[in-house]
């Protein structure tokens, strides 16, 4: 299930909240361990069995580690539960890389290669396994307690607006909203803006511009106007999708109560890798710094210790990402460019404006061609894509994607850009809207609501489309 369906929209939510309000306090962490479960099982009941045995395994092995009485056996248990979670995570999500890898090494020789059942990858492995890891490490730290019941961890660890494609959320930043939080009106209207916010950013834009990533993507020999268009389309799709996504869920958050971190603060205004990494899914970037990044030592080891640090920590991030040779290396673009970075002073442009305005229109180039290779299905379609870019294969858009384009999606791509220009000038402290602009609470209500509207027809017309993450 997912959150821009009509079955999630007019079933599942609407009757999980109305149980949820009428459910007694006490009740209400089971009610939504109940709720969460049946939201994930509507894709899957056995790998449902799966997300409790983590959960399982997290909560006895924080309580060995917490009971621990010599600090050798605190750090046992630690290693332990991460080495368990990781490699439950390497089965499901890294088997199948790693045994066609081989395969295609064997396949060069004459030694037989192996047959496997495929392995389905559980939606939100990735996020419910790094979860379980911080938890764990927050406890051994002693930066976090154990949870006060077993029931307690479930919910936090099944709680389903996060549950699938995060935010990733650290247990030690919701305990104290599982023993005590508020629901105001206040905080639900809150939530239904956020979620409205989050639903139109998924379904009228990046749903609307993702045919044409599609069409220019799977090009055999794409033309420079076909690779930028995708390029460019795929930048926005990508970011208005997951953004969209983390709003839904922080909205979700509010309506029962929760508070999330928030996961984008306008990436694409970042002048520096650097600071692009600071404001793009900044949970993950914020996890990968805290339990990777600092672990490994951080920048205490020196230039060399820390240029190697930022690197493995971008590449074993871009790894985390999906199993695919393509995602490693877009791990080392961003570690190569973060260490360059790091070594040349990142972001030292001055004030002028125009090396400013030059500083951001590189850096969201890199961007660009990084996403590239995040989005190409192998190596040698983005390198396809990026012979297109110097146009290596003409420079008009071709036929096959002309007569696809429609005006719709060009012009919603154009208001996405717009959208993201209007947040980088906010960032950038230029005001093109005058201070005293009208900002009326039923004035922006209305005018979420009547997107939501939008957004819930147009998702009614249009086939199902799940979101871009829920494939990590």
């Amino acid at each position: 299930m997912v959150f821009s369906s009509t079955i999630f929209l007019f079933l599942f939510l609407p009757v999980f909240l109305a149980v949820y309000y009428v459910t007694p306090w006490k009740l209400k962490s089971l009610t939504i361990v109940v709720g969460s479960y049946i939201f994930y099982a509507w894709w899957r009941v056995d790998y449902l069995l799966l997300l409790m045995a983590v959960t399982i395994w997290a909560y006895s092995i924080a309580l060995l580690i917490e009971h621990a009485r010599q600090e050798v056996w605190r750090k046992r248990w630690t290693v332990i539960g991460i080495t368990v979670s990781l490699l439950t995570l390497g089965y499901f999500k890294y088997a199948n890389f790693a045994l066609q890898s081989l395969n295609d090494i064997l396949g060069t020789t004459n030694h037989p290669i192996f047959t496997w059942d495929h392995i389905i990858l559980p939606i939100g492995i990735s996020f419910f396994t790094f979860q379980a890891i911080s938890y764990m490490v927050d406890i051994y730290r002693r930066d976090s307690k154990p949870a006060r019941s077993l029931l307690d961890l479930a919910a936090f660890k099944a709680l389903f607006p996060q549950l699938i494609a995060g935010p990733v959320i650290r247990y030690k930043d919701l305990d104290e909203q599982f023993a005590y939080r508020t629901h105001t009106i206040e905080k639900f209207g809150e939530g239904v803006i956020r979620f409205a916010q989050g639903f139109a950013m998924k379904v009228l834009i990046a749903d609307t511009i993702a045919p044409m990533v599609e069409y220019c993507f799977t090009q055999p020999a794409p033309t420079a106007l076909d690779s930028w268009l995708g390029a460019l389309a795929y930048t926005a799709q990508l970011y208005f999708d997951f953004a969209g996504y983390s709003s839904m869920a922080i909205g979700l958050g509010l309506m029962i109560g929760f508070r999330f971190i928030e996961n984008f603060d306008q990436p694409y205004a970042s002048r520096s890798i650097t600071e692009f990494w600071r404001r793009w899914h900044i949970s993950l970037s914020t996890w990968l710094r805290d339990y990777l990044y600092i672990p490994l030592g951080g920048n205490r080891g020196g230039e060399f210790a820390t240029y190697r640090n930022l690197w493995l920590t971008m590449v074993l991030g871009g790894i985390w990402h999906g199993a695919a040779w393509t995602f490693v290396l877009w791990g080392i673009w961003h570690g190569s460019i973060m260490a360059v970075e790091r070594r040349f002073g990142k972001g030292k442009t001055g004030q002028l404006f125009a090396a400013q305005t030059a500083s951001w229109i590189f850096t969201f180039l890199l961007v660009v061609i990084g996403w590239i290779m995040f989005r190409a299905p192998t190596v040698e379609t983005a390198f396809n894509v990026y012979a297109g870019l110097i146009g290596a294969h003409g420079w008009a858009l071709s036929p096959e994607v002309a007569w696809q384009v429609r005006g719709l999606q060009v012009a919603m791509l154009i208001v996405a850009y717009l959208i993201v220009l209007l947040g980088a000038l906010r960032v950038w402290n230029i005001r093109i809207l005058p201070e005293a602009w009208p900002r009326s609470p039923a004035l922006v209500a209305a005018g979420w609501a009547t997107l939501l509207v939008f957004s819930v027809a147009k998702l009614s017309a249009d086939s199902f489309s799940p979101f871009l993450y829920f494939q990590f």
